[in-house]
């Protein structure tokens, strides 16, 4: 895909409606409402509404709006657990499954009415998700790009594997992978657009740039804009070099 003249990113929501409105009118007053955006995944779990958010995505979609949504790896663990009943990740270092605090998939049920506390046994829970989560939601999940090429910018949730050749690539890794892709030196054939692994804010790389800001631990959702060969944050002053 050729990049466009201005084209604006968002990084992990993470069930945060409010900052995504937020970045949404940010966004649109940078560039106005047809403004191309691409989100970077992790549209669920840990925040309050995670439904509301998918909502707005699929609403604004297909309304026309020129959207581009990558899968990220939290959006993966919710469409596992509706299609393969699994709590489980082998990418999960910590061991912990997907209904533990740190993950948030409670918290995503929870935004769908299904409340696990209250359910006596697991089976009772899959059948309580799976009747309260609108199919259009699933087959959205199901069908999110892992990548997105727009000209020298490459947009993938968590990340590549370093001096691997792009046929050769893992697709798990868009997903899941912090290292080697964090600590690499060298150039990568793009400049990768991620996020993943939040920080308190947005950062900026010779060779990558992570628009994970933490909004999911409570943090602003800051969008970014690239136009020609520059790169700025969207904040309620406009646009900010970093």
């Amino acid at each position: 895909m050729t990049m466009p003249d201005r084209l604006y990113a968002v990084g992990d929501i993470h069930g945060q409606l409010g900052e995504l409105e937020r970045a949404l009118a940010l966004i649109e007053a940078d560039g106005g409402a047809e403004a191309p955006i691409v989100f970077l995944g992790d549209l669920v779990d840990r925040g309050p509404d995670s439904r509301g958010v998918m909502d707005r995505l699929i609403d604004g979609i297909d309304a026309g709006r020129p959207w581009t949504v990558v899968k990220g790896n939290h959006d993966e663990m919710f469409e596992r657990f509706l299609t393969m009943n699994t709590l489980d990740h082998h990418r999960i270092l910590s061991g912990v499954n997907w209904f533990a605090e740190r993950l948030g998939g409670r918290e995503t049920l929870l935004s769908y009415g299904v409340d696990i506390d209250a359910l006596p046994t697991p089976e009772a829970i899959l059948a309580a998700a799976r009747d309260a989560v609108p199919a259009g939601h699933l087959h959205f999940l199901q069908t999110l790009p892992a990548w997105h090429r727009a000209g020298d910018l490459l947009f993938v949730h968590a990340g590549i594997r370093p001096g691997v050749p792009w046929e050769r690539q893992d697709p798990e890794d868009f997903l899941w992978i912090r290292e080697p892709f964090l600590s690499h030196e060298g150039a990568f054939p793009w400049l990768v657009v991620h996020g993943h692994t939040p920080g308190e804010r947005p950062e900026r790389h010779h060779n990558r740039i992570n628009l994970d800001g933490g909004a999911g631990y409570g943090r602003p959702l800051v969008p970014a804009v690239f136009e020609g060969d520059e790169v700025w944050l969207l904040e309620a002053s406009g646009r900010v070099g970093f």
